[in-house]
């Protein structure tokens, strides 16, 4: 209980030491700004996450935070367009270890415990609160979604935001019954005294072949910070999730809002095809609605026909069904 309080204590003043900023041109233009805030060391030496602002056309006291999944950084301008437009002031953060926060000494990725999250997490919304912003809208996507989750069962009655947006969350490792009896317990106890020990996850890398412009997908990013095939974690990255999964399997107690937003189906295919831009090619999105019900709290669950597995970067008229679901949902409950 001690350690805890101390915890929090210490959390609580990183954030409020870190709640002025100083922005300057994100690295996409197009009007974003970014601030490098810097975090206390850990295991591997300096911490760094990166807050990325662009504010509404017109003056506005809502705002929506966007934390990003695995083997990702925030790159949607769209996604931040369609915000604005509904009159959100959009911020997302690059955790550490991802993205713009990625220090050369790092390994991409790595972590021990998602809670290692939690004071990137705090620093971004005491900056966001700092800055006019009295309704805040958390959303988070894949192991984001896991995180944040976590984040506000564990800031139960000091929350910073008002509702919580998941977009399919991670909250079930989509590997067979019989690997999750047998390799993942092995994995598992290796983490405890080796953690830095390398484990490839044996990703399908046709999903990253889906989203990219120079293979089969719309969109442009920097594949140096999101690639193709996400490179080989560490087992203790795996613990880390798999510890947030069985946290969440025993019931969370969020006290706001939730909207979980999950593809309709899976992608299991071994050579691209079209099918790829019908389905979740990561998750097994059965999984996410049954553990999405262990969400102990006001929640909805809905199932997207032919979205993928980050659900803005469906298809055209697909994503726009996604949006207008948010909005509808975020006019009742962020206002």
């Amino acid at each position: 209980m001690k350690h805890s309080l101390l915890l929090t204590l210490l959390l609580t003043l990183s954030a409020a030491a870190n709640a002025q900023v100083t922005y300057f041109a994100d690295l996409m233009g197009k009007g974003l700004r970014q601030a490098t805030i810097v975090q206390p060391s850990d295991y591997e030496g300096s911490v760094t996450c990166t807050l990325v602002r662009k504010t509404a056309t017109e003056k506005s006291t809502k705002a929506v935070l966007y934390v990003h999944g695995f083997n990702d950084y925030f790159f949607q301008e769209e996604m931040a367009e369609r915000y604005i437009k509904e009159g959100f002031n959009f911020y997302a953060i690059d955790l550490r270890k991802y993205g713009r926060s990625w220090l050369s000494h790092q390994k991409f990725n790595n972590v021990r415990d998602l809670a290692e999250y939690y004071p990137d997490i705090d620093t971004a919304l005491a900056v966001i609160k700092g800055e006019g912003n009295e309704k805040v809208l958390l959303s988070g996507h894949s192991l984001g979604g896991l995180v944040i989750s976590l984040y506000a069962s564990e800031r139960a009655g000091r929350e910073k935001f008002d509702a919580l947006l998941l977009n399919s969350p991670l909250f079930a490792l989509n590997i067979k019954s019989g690997l999750k009896k047998t390799a993942l317990p092995l994995l598992l106890k290796r983490a405890e005294k080796h953690p830095e020990s390398n484990f490839d996850l044996g990703l399908n890398p046709l999903y990253g072949e889906s989203l990219h412009i120079t293979a089969h997908g719309e969109w442009s990013y920097s594949l140096g910070l999101k690639p193709l095939i996400a490179p080989p974690v560490n087992v203790g990255w795996v613990r880390a999730v798999v510890n947030g999964q069985e946290r969440l399997a025993q019931g969370l107690q969020i006290n706001k809002p939730v909207l979980v937003l999950h593809s309709a189906k899976s992608i299991d295919e071994k050579k691209w095809s079209d099918i790829f831009f019908t389905g979740d090619a990561v998750l097994n999105v059965d999984e996410v609605a049954r553990q999405a019900q262990n969400i102990v709290g006001q929640y909805s669950i809905q199932a997207v026909q032919g979205g993928m597995h980050d659900l803005v970067l469906s298809k055209q008229p697909v994503r726009d069904e996604v949006y207008s679901t948010i909005f509808n949902w975020a006019k009742r409950t962020v206002r």
